[in-house]
């Protein structure tokens, strides 16, 4: 058999620091698992892409479901604060059983395959509005918590030693395969097949999540890639960079731990803020840009650019934040976020098609780079071994931001689409101001850190 079939056995020792962390070095991921790491990239990738339709594509379903199922605007609305309502509030419990070890990734992602299709069948198929609530918001929302959580947590495990280009690709996966479906929603389906449509996207969707997330294994606890010392500064100079830009967790701290440090609560401020802004603009960059006068493809289009710079923000902002450092990055990502909100109101005021574009790709870039920055971070502050639980606790403030949707068409029934707007990029510009608290715990403030503590022992 080769070693994609089986996984070998490698010996392993644990090596402590100074500050009393823990390495597991020795074992390759050939050893672990069979096959190289990279997949662990590529795969959660493809799972990510599987469940974004459901909300970078779902605004460009809206006037189809409101025709052929005879929803108010209101109620589909309030479904997608459902959905993304029920995706957060999975990320924490999701995280507890996967860490007990209770949820394997595999399962994790089965049920998110099972949610996904559930949640499409609701839509085409649901007799009143309530059903497709319980269908597509509660149980596909939470299929896809299961997926997202699994996912960002799977490849920041791989790659303790360079994660934010890593888990900003994966992240990316969560916009890009939105772009063929908002054009697919926007401008083919219609009345008389929105049925076989949705089936079929559920089908094709579903089946993305079941076959990535088959291939899916967690590293040992502790686990440090063989070829980098965790102890002494590595050859490689794209790791030895983003090590010293962002060192590693002094500790692996429990959820507990992390939460008393009072920066969950910081992260947790902060993403509810520039994340509810990222979903109030996918819900209503549609309807402002008709409201200007833009044809209806244009704004599709537009959509779709915003969705496909919302992905490659994701992974750019992640590779920037290794080689710059993640808080430094965060705070660009806030204010850019911000200022874009101003700008779709300016360019849509003036009907300057190329400008609004310009600023929806700009927004896109905002809304997508904070999710993998708050990924990365939670892994750099708190370590590896209890990521899932402890970033689950920052994800979960997407409960408050989902009301992004909702609660956007009630800011906007009242002030109007600029008002609305320029209340949302104010909100993300404030969060780059609280940000700036956030620190890594357990080190010293303005102490410049080293990325290779020297060694007490090994274990």
């Amino acid at each position: 058999m080769t070693t994609t079939d089986v996984t070998r056995v490698a010996a392993y020792r644990e090596v402590t620091d100074r500050n009393g962390r823990v390495y597991r070095v020795g074992e390759s991921d050939i050893d672990i698992m069979g096959r190289k790491r990279k997949w662990m990239v590529i795969l959660p990738w493809i799972g990510m892409m599987g469940i974004s339709s459901a909300e970078y594509a779902f605004a460009s379903a809206e006037d189809t479901l409101h025709e052929a199922q005879h929803w108010s605007s209101g109620s589909i609305y309030w479904m997608m604060t459902a959905w993304v309502f029920c995706q957060a509030a999975v990320a924490f419990p999701a995280g507890r059983l996967r860490e007990s070890g209770k949820l394997p990734a595999r399962w994790a992602m089965m049920l998110g395959s099972a949610g996904t299709l559930l949640g499409y069948l609701s839509l085409a198929y649901a007799p009143h509005v309530s059903l497709a609530f319980i269908g597509f918001g509660v149980f596909s929302g939470m299929g896809a918590g299961m997926v997202y959580a699994t996912c960002v947590n799977m490849v920041g495990k791989w790659y303790p030693e360079r994660r934010g280009g890593k888990t900003g690709f994966v992240n990316g996966g969560f916009a890009y395969g939105s772009v063929p479906f908002v054009f697919i929603f926007h401008g083919y389906m219609d009345t008389s097949n929105f049925r076989w449509v949705l089936v079929s996207a559920g089908v094709f969707l579903a089946a993305m999540v079941a076959i990535a997330g088959f291939y899916f294994r967690d590293p040992p606890k502790n686990w440090w890639p063989a070829a980098v010392d965790p102890l002494n500064p590595p050859a490689d100079p794209r790791a030895r960079r983003s090590l010293e830009k962002n060192p590693p967790a002094v500790k692996q701290y429990s959820p507990m731990e992390a939460w008393k440090t009072g920066r969950v609560a910081l992260m947790w401020f902060c993403l509810a803020c520039t994340s509810g802004v990222n979903i109030f603009g996918i819900a209503f960059q549609v309807d402002i840009g008709e409201e200007a006068g833009f044809a209806a493809g244009i704004v599709a289009a537009a959509m779709s650019l915003k969705a496909i710079v919302n992905g490659t923000g994701r992974g750019v902002i992640g590779w920037l934040s290794d080689l710059y450092g993640r808080k430094q990055c965060l705070l660009y990502v806030c204010a850019i976020l911000g200022l874009a909100q101003f700008g779709i109101i300016w360019s849509a005021e003036i009907k300057n098609l190329p400008l609004f574009l310009v600023f929806s790709a700009i927004s896109g870039f905002g809304g997508g780079a904070i999710f993998p920055m708050f990924a990365a971070l939670t892994a750099d502050y708190f370590g590896e071994n209890n990521n899932a639980t402890n970033y689950g606790m920052v994800y979960s403030s997407k409960l408050v931001s989902g009301l992004g949707a909702g609660m956007g068409s009630v800011v906007v029934g009242v002030w109007g689409y600029n008002g609305a707007f320029s209340l949302a990029g104010s909100i993300s510009i404030f969060a780059g101001f609280v940000a700036l608290s956030l620190r890594p715990p357990g080190r010293p403030k303005g102490k410049r850190v080293t990325p290779n503590p020297q060694p007490l022992g090994e274990g």
